[in-house]
């Protein structure tokens, strides 16, 4: 028997309906870098037109630093599941791991460069890689290793930050740079923006920010393989105090780390502390409402448009860069850094509603996204098509 992908009625509801609610959460966070340089200016007074300071502060509190952990998590809930699946199977999991990584670093590299430099997926195809060298550890030790991993970096890197907080508290606004991306983006050939979001991605993916996103992303990915092998979402029912628990507990401690910067001082201490521990734990909240309220079977039907942008999650995300880019880059209407907080919010949600409208479209037609169909026939190649077709 030949290893396959997911069959679809093999799919988890809440696995699904969770990657839709993050697929919305990281437009509405990542607009504010599609129309504005975000990478060089402070946030909390650069948006003061009408409405901005209040949508910051919504943005800042429930969506910022929340919905890429859980992203991350779901992607080795992923490989989690395909691990269990070959050893079910009894055939290697690594190899075709691997193609299917490479694969995914292909589309990150080509989204990184081509479209936008805020691309998650190059960093998610190398935490992969580093996963799979993890998958036969007990789920206990996944899940403690990556607490670890993630607890101790970060909170040294805390203590710096205060100590650096105490000398100057005001946070980095590089006013070369925001004319530089004004400039290119707002007006600029398509040569001279590609320069620009070249410079913008080795500004996030320097050798220290990529060995900080290393000890950030890779123990979300542990979690979710460790979750995964301990097969806690299907077992919801079984579960439900522990997810009741993390649901409100995870809120709870969430939402006081991610108000620290409103409460205390605003500087960039606070602000690491309400991202790196405040944004993980909200995220583990999201996942346990979800995954709790997904078990009511009017409530999961009610939210299926979401869950389908869901099954299509590549293709949703590369179309959300191709998108904005196309409306706020000189190649398509030129409105870099001429839109309000607010009115960039209102966007968002109006492409992910063209979104689900397209999923729910494409899926009345075919099994899988258009990346998602191009994703597999590179990885499994024609012969999976043909077998698959010669079995129905």
């Amino acid at each position: 028997m030949k290893l396959q992908p997911v069959a679809l009625d093999e799919r988890v509801e809440a696995i699904d309906l969770m990657r839709g609610f993050a697929l919305l959460g990281i437009l509405l966070i990542n607009m504010l870098a599609f129309h504005s340089p975000l990478y060089y200016i402070d946030p909390y007074t650069w948006f003061d037109a009408p409405g901005d300071p209040q949508t910051f502060t919504f943005l800042d509190i429930f969506i910022q630093a929340s919905f890429y952990p859980l992203f991350a998590m779901l992607f080795g809930y992923g490989l989690g599941i395909q691990f269990l699946r070959a050893e079910a199977r009894k055939k290697a999991f690594a190899p075709l791991a691997v193609k299917r990584l490479a694969v995914l670093l292909v589309f990150g590299i080509l989204h990184a460069f081509l479209i936008w430099y805020g691309d998650i997926l190059i960093t998610y195809a190398i935490m992969g890689f580093l996963l799979i060298g993890m998958m036969r550890l007990e789920s206990k030790w996944l899940l403690w290793l990556g607490i670890i991993i993630y607890v101790i970096p970060q909170t040294l890197l805390l203590i710096v930050m205060f100590a650096a907080v105490a000398l100057d508290s005001s946070f980095y606004v590089g006013i070369q740079e925001v004319q530089n991306s004004i400039a290119a983006y707002g007006g600029g050939s398509f040569a001279e923006i590609f320069r620009q979001r070249f410079d913008d991605w080795m500004y996030g993916n320097n050798p220290l920010n990529y060995i900080i996103l290393v000890v950030t992303i890779l123990p979300f990915t542990m979690v979710g393989a460790a979750v995964a092998k301990w097969r806690l979402i299907e077992r919801t029912k079984e579960l439900k105090k522990v997810w009741l628990g993390l649901a409100a507990g995870g809120f709870l401690a969430g939402l006081l780390l991610k108000l620290a910067p409103y409460i205390f001082e605003t500087n960039i201490a606070m602000t690491y502390l309400q991202e790196i521990f405040g944004g993980p734990l909200l995220a583990v909240s999201y996942a346990a409402v979800i995954t709790l309220i997904v078990q009511n079977a009017n409530v999961a039907r009610l939210l299926r448009p979401l869950s389908k942008v869901g099954r299509m999650s590549l293709t949703t995300y590369i179309t959300q860069s191709i998108i904005a880019t196309t409306i706020f880059y000189s190649y398509g209407l030129g409105l870099y850094g001429q839109v309000s907080l607010l009115t960039g919010t209102l966007m968002a949600l109006g492409i992910f509603a063209v979104q689900m409208i397209f999923a729910e479209i494409w899926l009345t037609k075919f099994s899988q996204g258009p990346l998602e169909m191009i994703w597999r026939k590179i990885t499994y190649g024609l012969n999976f098509e043909k077998s698959n077709k010669s079995n129905n």
